[in-house]
């Protein structure tokens, strides 16, 4: 598993590292029960301070889609699946997209209302 962050962004570096997890379990590179990097080796490859893993690692953990063991550092959990699931079909919804002509932030938009507007009602 490779870990990407761009130095160059303005997103914190804990949200890039998480992200490069997300999209790494999307893409179905990582798989359930599979272990991460241990803090200390993603930082020391980065470059950044071990907290910065371990706060990205917590993120991915709230989330539900890693398990932090004792002894046994990050497990990637059943989450997984469902991304590597939805990532599918999100490539769909893009194509439709921009078939119809839709920008991509308006797309991204449509879909954060919608999540929101749908969170909203299920309370």
């Amino acid at each position: 598993m490779l870990v990407r962050i761009n130095p160059e962004s303005d997103a914190p570096l804990f949200a890039q590292i998480s992200a490069s997890v997300r999209a790494d379990a999307a893409a179905g590179r990582v798989k359930p029960g599979d272990r991460l990097p241990a803090a200390r080796d993603i930082a020391a490859a980065l470059r950044v301070n071990v907290h910065t893993v371990l706060h990205a690692y917590q993120d991915l953990r709230d989330e539900g889609l890693v398990e932090l063991r004792r002894g046994r550092g990050a497990v990637v959990t059943e989450q997984a699946s469902t991304l590597a699931s939805l990532h599918h079909d999100i490539h769909h919804l893009v194509a439709r997209a921009r078939a119809a002509g839709l920008a991509p932030d308006a797309l991204a938009a449509l879909v954060k209302e919608i999540a929101t507007h749908d969170e909203r009602n299920a309370r």
